[in-house]
């Protein structure tokens, strides 16, 4: 199965990756790792969606998804879960990030991403601040088992 984590920078999408893969076994891909699939852009886009197309009705994949672009490249079939957080805590998890500091720029261009992914259509939706991702995992197993 493919699962589309879908979030803005620092929703909590690398944190439920990594409990979701824990709890059902399966493979994490960021961004755009599946560059390094091949030497050429369009032939590493080629393979990827193969992967992800072939992993529908086979393994676990968790695709990270932190740009409206990338989920252009989920298959028909893959479960979409939105990660979200308020803006403020986006804010403090970046400024976390590097190292405490939060240059102007910075904070404009969250403010700027902020809702980014608010419109779109998604099996499930997850608070990355207040979920509970045990239940989260509970439910993708039974629904997806």
């Amino acid at each position: 199965m493919v699962y589309g984590i879908i979030g803005e920078n620092c929703s909590g999408k690398s944190t439920l990756a990594e409990t979701v893969k824990e709890a059902i076994g399966a493979e994490i891909i960021s961004g755009k790792d599946y560059l390094r699939m091949a030497k050429s852009e369009s032939e590493a886009v080629t393979l990827f969606r193969k992967k992800l197309e072939n992993a529908v009705n086979g393994e676990n994949i968790l695709y990270v998804i932190t740009e409206p672009e990338q989920v252009a490249l989920l298959p028909e079939g893959a479960v979409k879960i939105l990660v979200y957080a308020d803006l403020d805590t986006i804010k403090e998890r970046f400024k976390a990030r590097m190292h405490g500091n939060l240059p102007a720029p910075v904070a404009q261009m969250l403010e700027k991403k902020h809702g980014i992914f608010d419109n779109g259509t998604y099996a499930y939706r997850f608070d990355g601040v207040h979920g509970d991702a045990a239940a989260l995992c509970e439910e993708l197993k039974a629904n997806n088992a």
